[in-house]
């Protein structure tokens, strides 16, 4: 009995041991051993798992357009608020994909994405032959470039376009607004001030949009250090912009809005866009979950589009107007065009009271990065931005009536894209579900080591116990009985015989 519980406590002490040295192992190890798969498999290399994703992206981008009707052109021109209806969404399925991928010597990859644009009008409320009155954009933005110029240039430009029937608002179609459409005052603005419209053809808000690059960004690979991954080097060939008038405001940070360098920290997440000219910071809001993946949710702080007068590290981006909205003529040959959040959504109030019809609120028209903190891969997200022209009365430009300075929302835009199906299930699987199991094996293994070894410890001390033997009564020895049995014996034969 004693030695089959010395065998069983050893047992249980080697199962114990090893759990216990497996336990630290992993403890020790794992994170290691995570750490160096991350890496393997996030940096820009074709052997990663995330270099096909990087490279013709399979998440299913969507666009949706949201486009805002003037219902009161003819009261607008005599000084009454402009009443505006929103009309859409208009959802285009969004494809990218890169081209002319060229790795450096020093740690860094160039190349062109391509954006592709397709109608769907199974997601849509409406139709690209829909029409909508707005303002024309093409004559209103000439009228305030030209404000400043002599007074017989702007006469000559009233008299061109109302020889041309050119209106302060137009009645145009969905396609036509977005894709382009024929207009002669193009050729008559650079007939008068040569120059003011250095294009031809077809104009449009997204004419260039479609089927175009975003320009020739150059990124860390990541391969000799994983915390530049994906960080921008040059954006076609420049370190910064010359845009705007300070050096911090033109220089282009954090990466090319795709991925993030790995292990991220919840504080901020910085990107180039070449849609809004500068570089981004969004801000950490909290963290959650996005089918199972941890992710960090970053947002716009509300210092996004301020002023220089209430955040003055903003004052490059001036001349400024109200906060909330961006001026981005410097970047768009100079029209008076500007950004903001969709609803002027955190913007100075006076811009929401200048216009009847807007209702902002932060579900809508907030925008999000949804971003799985390990990797530095967004899960899920959703980028808004609205576009706004600055109309305004000019004097000797008669077109333009007498129209209040306004800030006017043209359209507004959401693309929203999350990972999903089988890119889902094995990024969940590689970089998610196994770290886990890891994680929780080395927890389960120091577990289960403490209870082997007390019973290891139980049974080897009760094999060392001395066996207990009970007392009993002892009973009279044959030596002592014999003789009397025998005696007895013999008497009773000597009876007999007598």
């Amino acid at each position: 009995m004693g030695s089959a519980r010395r065998r069983a406590s050893v047992g249980l002490g080697l199962a114990g041991a090893a759990c216990a040295l497996l336990g630290f192992s992993l403890l020790l190890v794992g994170p290691r051993i995570v750490k160096q798969q991350v890496i393997k498999n996030v940096r820009i290399d074709p052997s990663s798992i995330s270099f096909k994703m990087w490279k013709d992206i399979p998440v299913p981008f969507y666009m949706s357009m949201y486009f805002f009707e003037v219902l009161n052109p003819n009261q607008v021109l005599q000084g009454a608020k402009p009443v505006l209806h929103q009309h859409g969404p208009y959802v285009y399925r969004e494809f990218r994909y890169k081209t002319n991928i060229t790795f450096h010597d020093n740690d860094t990859v160039s190349f062109l994405e391509y954006r592709k644009l397709f109608f769907q009008p199974e997601l849509s409320n409406g139709r690209e032959d829909d029409y909508i009155v707005v303002p024309n954009i093409l004559m209103m933005g000439a009228a305030v470039m030209m404000e400043n110029l002599p007074t017989f240039v702007k006469i000559l430009l009233s008299g061109a376009l109302a020889g041309l029937k050119q209106e302060a608002f137009m009645n145009r179609t969905v396609g036509e607004i977005m894709w382009g459409y024929e207009d002669p005052l193009i050729d008559a603005i650079n007939a008068i001030v040569p120059g003011m419209i250095p294009f031809k053809g077809k104009f449009g808000l997204f004419v260039e949009f479609n089927n175009s690059n975003s320009g020739l960004f150059t990124v860390n690979t990541g391969m000799k250090n994983i915390s530049e991954v994906h960080m921008v080097d040059s954006w076609n060939g420049l370190k910064e912009v010359n845009y705007w008038r300070s050096h911090g405001c033109n220089m282009i940070n954090g990466t090319a809005g795709e991925m993030w360098p790995p292990f991220m920290s919840p504080t901020s997440l910085d990107f180039y866009s070449p849609d809004a000219c500068r570089s981004m910071r969004l801000v950490y809001e909290k963290s959650g979950k996005f089918q199972g993946v941890p992710t960090y949710r970053f947002v716009a702080p509300k210092t996004l589009f301020a002023n220089g007068t209430d955040y003055p590290p903003n004052e490059g981006f001036c001349p400024c107007m109200q906060s909330g909205i961006q001026n981005v003529s410097s970047c768009r040959l100079n029209a008076p065009m500007f950004i903001s959040h969709p609803h002027f959504y955190n913007a100075d109030p006076s811009l929401l009271d200048a216009v009847e019809g807007l209702h902002p609120n932060k579900d809508q028209h907030g925008l999000f990065l949804d971003v799985h903190p390990l990797t530095g891969i967004p899960m899920n997200c959703s980028i808004k931005l609205q576009l706004n022209l600055y109309i305004k009365q000019v004097s000797g430009i008669i077109q333009t009536g007498r129209i209040k300075p306004v800030v006017l929302p043209l359209l507004w835009f959401a693309e929203s894209g999350s990972i999903e199906g089988s890119v889902l299930k094995q990024f969940y699987t590689n970089l998610v579900l196994i770290p886990s199991l890891l994680d929780y094996l080395q927890y389960i293994c120091l577990g289960l080591s403490i209870p082997l070894i007390i019973s290891a410890a139980v049974l080897m001390a009760m094999s060392q116990r001395p066996p207990h033997h009970p007392t009993t009564q002892s009973k009279p020895s044959p030596s002592e009985t014999t003789p009397l049995l025998h005696d007895s014996a013999a008497l009773s034969q000597d009876d007999a015989e007598a």
